[in-house]
């Protein structure tokens, strides 16, 4: 089966918004056996639209339209589609009383044009959007084609394609091939690295694949089999996984496209039942923002501290202004004593601190991407100097991302 998507807004021309939903959506119908031949971009723009759903029309089985659904005058993906495909919009009764629902609870009035959002195709199926209020649509014309509308948040897509339309999918377009994919994680190596490692594998597959991603200070690694028997495909997954392991498995992190470094550290700490503090300068708070993001967090990270200046790291982590004078902030032995002192205050298994200069000008002597990290437990303290490039942002995130490993490092070897 050939399909396309079609990504309804002006916002995305303008770059205001990104369209990671292109990526999530192409992903997930080449899971199921579906092909994605082409991706498009239309403004809020009816005469626009109904062109490029005609082309759509001689190229493509499945076509995909995501955006446009919402209550504003310019949201009119759904009206639009339905005068191409000749079909009246009735309203969904369970996206009607959910919407109703919704301004019970929250004790506001309901403007007319949210009832918009409930309209479906007269001989479509509905689709039910869990966390949000727009309802989609999958729909078959007498040509054979299939429409498939979908809400432009990607909160709202990602769980109505999951809930909704997979179970549709599967039941209407049968497939006896089936695509198995897992993605491997990398820090501490670059691409044209791990390329290298890997380049007979890489030149000489077939079935499975392997596709790598750079990311900012990391690599991926989605391995891909073609199968008709689940079971085989893992198989084969796990026989190019340990080929790859045995060659960089030294920089190997994580699994999964939603998985991170902090994700890591913070299930490692619970799993060993250990906490972590931090004291940041460079940084400036981006390492704990880190942490925070992961869910349960709180179990193994009591709080850390931010110290910008040599000042808050006399006051808020006890460190001698006279040390400091005599040995710099941006300094091994500034660190590590950040470090020591901040596990002592919050009293936790470890420390890590962050010093150094993120630029664009010099300090103390030091150019920008010189940083000093530490990490401190019961055994001691130990410091490393790097040297990170490129920009400001750049080098803040080579930190951060250099110390959730060191720490995933230690607790894999403790």
């Amino acid at each position: 089966m050939k399909a396309e998507i079609i990504a309804v807004g002006t916002e995305l021309l303008l770059g205001q918004v990104v369209n990671t939903n292109a990526t999530f959506l192409s992903e997930e119908l080449a899971g199921l056996g579906i092909d994605v031949y082409y991706h498009s971009v239309v403004g809020d723009n009816p005469e626009r639209l109904a062109s490029l759903l005609a082309l759509a029309d001689q190229r493509s089985e499945l076509i995909v339209l995501c955006g446009g659904l919402g209550p504003t005058e310019d949201d009119l993906t759904k009206q639009v589609t339905a005068a191409h495909v000749g079909q009246e919009l009735i309203r969904d009764e369970l996206g009607y009383q959910k919407l109703l629902s919704f301004f019970e609870k929250r004790q506001r009035p309901m403007t007319e044009n949210n009832l918009l959002q409930t309209l479906i195709f007269k001989d479509g199926i509905s689709l039910q959007n869990s966390t949000g209020l727009a309802v989609g649509i999958f729909y078959t014309s007498d040509k054979g084609n299939h429409y498939l509308l979908l809400p432009g948040p990607p909160n709202e897509l990602k769980p109505m394609f999951y809930n909704e339309v997979v179970p549709l999918l599967k039941e209407k377009f049968q497939k006896k091939d089936q695509l198995i994919s897992r993605v491997l994680r990398f820090y501490g190596i670059g691409e044209s690295q791990l390329v290298t490692d890997l380049a007979d594998l890489i030149q000489g597959q077939t079935n499975p694949t392997i596709a790598p991603y750079a990311k900012p200070n990391e690599v991926t690694l989605r391995l891909t089999v073609k199968t008709t028997d689940e079971a085989q495909g893992l198989a084969q997954l796990d026989d190019l996984e340990k080929i790859i392991q045995e060659r960089v498995g030294e920089f190997f992190y994580g699994y999964g496209e939603e998985n991170s470094l902090a994700n890591v550290v913070v299930e490692l700490l619970k799993k060993n039942q250990q906490t972590l503090t931090a004291a940041e300068s460079l940084t400036a708070g981006a390492f704990q923002a880190a942490l925070g993001d992961i869910s349960g967090v709180s179990e193994v990270f009591p709080g850390g501290f931010v110290t910008y200046s040599a000042e808050t790291k006399a006051n808020f982590l006890g460190i001698e202004k006279e040390f400091l004078e005599q040995v710099g902030t941006v300094s091994q032995e500034c660190v590590e004593q950040m470090a020591i002192n901040a596990r002592k205050l919050a009293q936790t298994d470890y420390a890590v601190a962050f010093s150094g200069v993120a630029g664009p000008n010099e300090l103390e002597g030091q150019p920008a991407g010189t940083v000093w990290i530490a990490l401190a437990n019961e055994q001691g303290v130990h410091s490393q100097n790097y040297h990170f490039t490129r920009d400001r942002s750049y080098i803040r995130h080579s930190a951060v991302m250099t110390g959730l490993d060191l720490i995933r490092r230690a607790l894999l070897n403790r």
